[in-house]
This record gives structure tokens, C-alpha cells and sequence, in this order.
């Protein structure tokens, strides 16, 4: 029957379970690679997690899939019956990452449509080797080997009952939420879970895979489970667990002659009283449940008898300490935990409508038609704030939707860490400081390699090898740490290593070879952040051998590309003999913003409040006029360059005089500037344009956007104005 089973619509949720078993997973490995060996926790969460992978597999007909999850789980089967003590760990901890690489392949072709025909010999031939090397060394010390970890696949599990006096008999009855897709499949999933320990299992429906009529039936009877096993109550809720597919699970231990009854489970719920009521009402629904027994009996009395109810049935929740315990009133069910998956480009066009709704908002509220003297515009202006309450709304709910943690592109790099520097020989250790950190869903995506490449020079070009380490007289090991954390509206993201940092003579040599060198300006005269800069230009590198790594000049600049593609940043920062820290500075978002318009002259700009200190009115005697033409003003008591935006940008008609414009005090990177502009126009939400790539980019301008009265302003960054 397995060949006629139709599994085109399991193929997403396969994907998405196993994609989340394999994130899981390499995870705990990661956490764990230095450790001695893995802790029996691990053990056995790696075991029953390709144990998982190994039946849905099965179920998808992906026979390679199938294979090495099935033998890796013979390893670690052997290592939890036998705790032998001769395993290597890095051996195995790689071993566990090539499964985990090969499965990720695979999947990786099924959801571009192609076939899983990856060839899984070579690495299920090793994990032989390795567990024969085991197994050896057990037998030499004269140990016990256990049974062999057998792979059965009955259309049933059912065994055979060898009830003991240890046995327990259980019925089990599951019920899933009414919007559950495939339930079968999580049907079939629990049954083979349950196996593990089963000595006796049936279920009901029988046939979950073959007969499609088997969901229908779950989703109005629910699931039915005989279980008997020599396990607790506890054991069982912690393989049936409710989550997103699961609702409620009842577990009920019976005797053996109730198990041997079969499916009869009874339709009578247990009763639900609340003891603070009369001690009429609960008379009243305790008389009421018992007839109902009594008569639900009598038409079914060739069946075998059910006791009745009795005050021991009903269910008593606990309350807090200190206060009486009473039962449990009937209640509406708690609402439940709902996931949907969205395509991003769905998110994209939703975004950019709100985007336009922000626009026309606006365009409404800045009408000069309102501005005609003597309208009554009260009830307007209260229909307007309405308005404009329901828009920002819309716009946090869809950017909460729209923001992701950091978390797995650290865990990524975290396995880049471990394996380039087993390759490289390098004893090197590695560090997530605020990886719950959350970003757009686009920014996260274009991030990744610009990261990975980082990361990966840290470990190649920064950290020494241990030899050389040692010869410098650093005890400790090699260290890259991935950090993130949010300030003024921004992302920042560092990479930093404790190697030996940047060479600034050897980075010099090779700008002036490739003729980068200024010819009227002297080495000395060039800042460490200007010369560091230089690595980040095409085809520039200073390292004399290419390697698999590095050496061939190319992946800084596309680095810096994908960056400032975002409205990102990059700051080098360097300690020779100490180590190097790579700094990403990029937007939360992409999208909107929260910013002050001002007007210089006829040109509009808006700056993003965050950036903003404060705003300052100031008079001409505070200000102090250097010969080489800066200016600097003096606000209470402290000293502050001054930025006129007019003579940056060299426009026209804008006011000179101090005392008819605003200064607004900017702090950035522990630096403050004030920037003079003509005058201010108010607070607005902004969306978010790039600059048109045919336009040369213009230092301090991150971006554009559309005013209510359809003009164009332009998008200060503070960043670029200071630097």
C-alpha cells in the first residue's frame, strides 16, 4: 500500500519538522563540542531525534534519508545501552554535524523540487568504521555488547503482551485542534514514538497511512491508544506532548481486565464541579452525572459493565497555596496558540501598501485646503488622530510580524567556527553575546554572508596559529565572539578575535603598490580607521599564499556591497598584537520610520528622532569662530562643532544667521555634532526610499522619501555627517 500513498501534501510539514529537528540538533551538538562527551540528555535527545527523522523519512519514501538516519542512530543506541568510555568526541561530534550537512543537502533538493539522490554510503561506511572501533574496544575490556538496535516496520506495532508484575495498562486518548493538517502523519509519529518502550500497543483507526478516511476520523473521535508498558504516566506526557497539532491528551492507567475490554473508552467525560457553589447545585450535577450513567448502561448493556460514577471522579484543580482547593468549572477551552506560514513576498506587498497608506495619510492631513482661515475642523482633527492611531498600529503589528532573532545566523556561524578551525589546526573558541537580537526578515537574509565571510577571516587571517600563540606568550586560546545589540534605530553587529590584529605598515605597502596612496600626503598623516579601510577594496588583500579560505583579494568589498546595500556600515577597528573587531552598523528595518523634518533654504531633510539629542535656539555670542574657518558653539558650558547643512551641500537661500535658524544637537558613537538648519517643520512617520542607483551616493544621505504635499526630502545619516 505504501506505494500508493500520496505524499505531496506532507512534503511541506516534512521539511519544516525535520528543518526544525536539524536546527535543534546541531545546536545542542555545537554547545557541546568541547566538552568531554555528551551528557545522557543529549544522548538521548540526538537518538530520538534521528529516530524521528528515520520514520517520517520512511513514511516520504526517502530511502537515503532513511539510511543514515537509521545508522546514526545505531551509534548512539550503542552508546546508551553500553556508556562506552573510548570514544573520541571531536570524531563523533563531527560525525553527527556530516549527518546532519548530508540530511540538510537533501532537504535542501527536495524543496527546489529536485531528487534526494544524494549517496549516503560513504559516510554510513565510516560511521561503521567508528562504531566497530567502539565496539571493539568493548569487547577487549570484556564487556557485554546489547541486543542489536533492529529497525521494524509492521503495518501495526503491535506486540505481543508479556505483562509482569512492573507492567502498567493504559488508554490513551488524543485530541488534535480542528485545524490540524495531516493528522495521520502526527498520529503515525506518536504511535512510533511510543514503541520505544511498548510491550503491548494498538490504536485506533488502524490504518493511519493507506486510507485517507483515517483523518477524518481523528479530527471527530480523536485517537485511541492501549498502551501497556512498564513506564510511568510522566514517561508517556513526555513523548505525547500538545503543542501546535495536539490539544489535549488523556491519559488513564486501568487494570488488566479493563485493557482487555479494547477500545470501549465511554463518551462520559469526567464531571467538572465547582465546590464554592451550593451544596444544592452539587448535589444536583452529581445526581444528574450518576443517572446519566445509570442510563447510558442500560442501552448498552451487552457490553461489558462500566462502574459508576463516583466522587472520585470528579476533577479538582489546584490552586495557589494558602487558598482552598475547589473543581474545576465547565470553561470555554483557552484560545490556542495559532501558526501560519507566509510567503515573504505577500509580507513585502503589505508592507509597501501601509507604506503608501502612511504616504496618503499625510497627503491628507498636510491638504492646504485645510488651511483656509476659519474652518471648524475639530471634528476632523478627532477623525484624523483616529486615523492616524489605526495606521501606526498596522504599521508595528506588521513590522513585529516582519522581525526575526538573530539566532540562527549565529548558530551558523558558530559551525563555520568549528569546522574552519579543525581544517586550519587552530584551537579556537566562540562566543554569541545577544543573538536573540531582532532584525527585518529581509535585513537578516542579506546579512548572512556578509557575516560568514567576517567570521571566516577572523579565524583564518586573525587568530595565530597555537604554536605561534604560545611563541607570543598568550595562554589563552583563540577566541571569536559574535555579538549584537540595538542603539538609536540600529543594528550593530561585531566580530571581534584576539589574534593579531591588522598590520598597518603591510596594508600601507600594498596601497601604495596598487597606487591608492595619496603621492601629496605622508603615511603618517593617514588615521588607523582610513588605512584599515583600504582591505575593504576589490582585489586587495595582504595575504602572500591563497589558501582554500583566503588570499585572492575578493570578499571585503562585497561585504561592504551587500552592507551599504541595506544602509549598512562597516568600522574596522584594530590593537596590534590584540586582536580586530569588525562592526556592521544596519537598520532595524527597512521600512518606516519615525523622523523630524526640517527645511534648509528649498531643500527638505528628515533625520530619524532617535539620533536626536535635543534642539537648541542659540544667539551669535555663543558661538566661536576658529581661523581655519570651523565653528563651534557653546552650550551649557560644553564645547560642540557646528555643521552648517547649507555650506555642505552648497545650496542656495539659506539663512546664515545663527539666531534665525535651529541647531540640533546630534549624538552618535559617544561623538556630538550640532547641525544648523533654516527652520524646523515637525514630526512624521517616513517611508523609507533608497536612492535611485543612477544617482552617485552622497555622504550623509542614507535614503529619500515622499512628504504630504508630494515633495521629495531627503534622508540625513548622522553617522556620515560626523565621520
Amino acid at each position: 500500500m505504501a506505494e500508493e500513498f500520496n505524499v505531496e501534501g506532507m512534503l511541506d510539514m516534512y521539511l519544516f519538522e525535520n528543518g526544525q529537528l536539524l536546527e535543534q540538533l546541531q545546536e545542542t551538538v555545537l554547545e557541546q563540542k568541547d566538552a568531554d562527551s555528551f551528557d545522557e540528555d543529549t544522548i538521548n535527545e540526538i537518538f530520538r531525534t534521528m529516530h524521528t527523522i528515520k520514520g517520517s523519512s520512511g513514511i516520504m519514501m526517502f530511502d537515503n534519508v532513511t539510511a543514515i538516519s537509521h545508522k546514526l542512530e545505531d551509534v548512539f543506541y550503542y552508546i546508551r545501552e553500553s556508556h562506552p568510555q573510548n570514544i573520541v568526541h571531536e570524531t563523533l561530534v563531527e560525525h553527527v554535524l556530516q549527518v546532519v550537512d548530508f540530511i540538510t543537502g537533501e532537504m535542501d533538493k527536495i524543496q527546489d523540487g529536485s531528487p534526494a539522490d544524494g549517496d549516503p554510503s560513504a559516510i554510513i561506511a565510516e560511521l561503521d568504521n567508528f562504531l566497530n572501533e567502539i565496539k571493539n574496544g568493548a569487547v577487549k575490556e570484556g564487556k557485554e555488547l546489547p541486543k542489536a538496535n533492529v529497525s521494524e516496520e509492521p503495518k501495526h506495532f503491535y506486540i505481543a503482551p508479556v505483562a509482569n508484575s512492573a507492567s502498567h495498562f493504559y488508554k490513551i486518548y488524543i485530541t488534535f485542534y480542528q485545524d490540524t493538517e495531516m493528522a495521520n502523519v502526527h498520529a503515525y509519529k506518536t504511535v512510533y514514538a511510543l514503541k520505544e518502550f511498548a510491550e503491548d500497543l494498538l490504536y485506533e483507526p488502524e490504518d493511519l497511512i493507506s486510507d485517507d478516511s483515517s483523518i477524518s476520523t481523528l479530527m471527530e473521535d480523536g485517537f485511541h491508544i492501549l498502551l501497556q508498558a512498564q513506564c510511568t504516566e510522566a514517561d508517556i506526557r513526555n513523548v505525547i506532548k500538545t503543542g501546535y497539532d495536539i490539544e489535549k491528551v488523556d491519559i488513564y492507567e486501568c487494570k488488566a481486565e479493563e485493557f482487555l475490554q479494547g477500545f470501549d473508552f465511554g463518551d462520559q467525560p469526567a464531571q467538572q464541579i465547582d465546590l464554592e457553589s451550593s451544596a444544592e447545585e452539587i448535589e444536583a450535577k452529581v445526581q444528574a452525572a450518576q443517572e446519566g450513567g445509570e442510563q447510558k448502561a442500560a442501552e448498552s448493556a451487552d457490553k461489558p459493565e462500566k462502574p459508576k460514577m463516583a466522587p472520585g471522579d470528579f476533577v479538582i484543580q489546584s490552586k495557589s497555596p494558602g487558598k482552598p482547593k475547589k473543581l474545576a468549572k465547565d470553561k470555554p477551552k483557552g484560545e490556542k496558540a495559532a501558526f501560519i506560514s507566509v510567503n515573504v513576498q505577500k509580507m513585502d506587498q503589505l508592507m509597501d501598501l501601509i507604506g503608501e497608506l502612511v504616504i496618503s495619510e499625510s497627503v491628507v492631513l498636510q491638504n492646504p485646503d485645510l488651511k483656509v482661515p476659519g474652518l471648524n475642523l475639530a471634528n476632523f482633527n478627532k477623525a484624523a488622530s483616529q486615523m492616524a492611531k489605526i495606521a501606526t498600529d498596522l504599521q508595528n503589528v506588521i513590522m513585529s510580524m516582519r522581525m526575526v532573532p538573530l539566532t540562527n545566523i549565529f548558530q551558523k556561524m558558530n559551525r563555520l567556527v568549528f569546522d574552519v578551525s579543525r581544517k586550519l589546526g587552530k584551537d579556537v573558541e566562540f562566543e554569541m553575546v545577544g543573538e536573540h537580537t531582532e532584525v527585518d526578515k529581509n535585513i537578516s537574509e542579506k546579512i548572512s554572508d556578509p557575516l560568514m565571510h567576517l567570521v571566516r577571516n577572523s579565524v583564518d587571517h586573525g587568530i595565530e596559529p597555537n604554536e605561534e600563540r604560545a611563541a607570543a606568550g598568550k595562554k589563552e586560546k583563540g577566541k571569536v565572539t559574535l555579538s549584537a545589540k540595538t542603539e538609536a534605530g540600529k543594528v550593530w553587529i561585531t566580530v571581534t578575535d584576539n589574534g593579531t590584529g591588522l598590520n598597518r605598515e603591510k596594508i600601507l605597502a600594498k596601497a601604495r603598490k596598487q597606487g591608492l596612496l595619496d603621492p601629496d600626503r605622508s603615511d603618517a598623516s593617514y588615521e588607523d580607521k582610513e588605512v584599515y579601510q583600504f582591505i575593504t577594496l576589490p582585489g586587495f588583500s595582504t595575504n602572500e599564499q591563497v589558501t582554500e579560505y583566503s588570499g585572492r583579494g575578493v570578499g571585503m568589498d562585497v561585504v561592504v556591497q551587500n552592507i551599504q546595500s541595506i544602509g549598512g556600515t562597516l568600522e574596522i577597528e584594530s590593537t596590534p598584537g590584540e586582536g580586530s573587531s569588525m562592526i556592521l552598523k544596519i537598520p532595524l528595518t527597512l521600512a518606516i520610520i519615525d523622523g523630524i523634518v526640517m527645511e534648509t533654504g528649498t531643500t527638505s531633510f528628515v533625520v530619524e528622532t532617535g539620533f536626536i539629542k535635543q534642539f537648541v535656539r542659540v544667539t551669535k555670542d555663543m558661538m566661536i569662530h576658529e581661523p581655519t574657518g570651523e565653528e563651534y558653539v557653546m552650550i551649557r558650558d560644553e564645547c560642540y562643532p557646528v555643521l552648517r547643512i547649507g555650506d555642505w551641500y552648497g545650496l542656495e537661500d539659506y539663512r546664515s544667521d545663527v539666531e534665525e535658524g535651529m541647531m540640533l544637537l546630534f549624538e552618535v558613537e559617544g561623538k556630538t555634532i550640532c547641525l544648523f538648519v533654516d527652520k524646523l517643520i515637525g514630526k512624521q512617520e517616513i517611508v523609507v526610499k533608497p536612492i535611485p542607483s543612477y544617482i552617485k551616493k552622497v555622504k550623509g544621505i542614507s535614503g529619500c522619501t515622499q512628504l504630504g504635499d508630494g515633495s521629495i526630502a531627503l534622508i540625513l545619516d548622522p553617522a556620515g555627517l560626523i565621520d
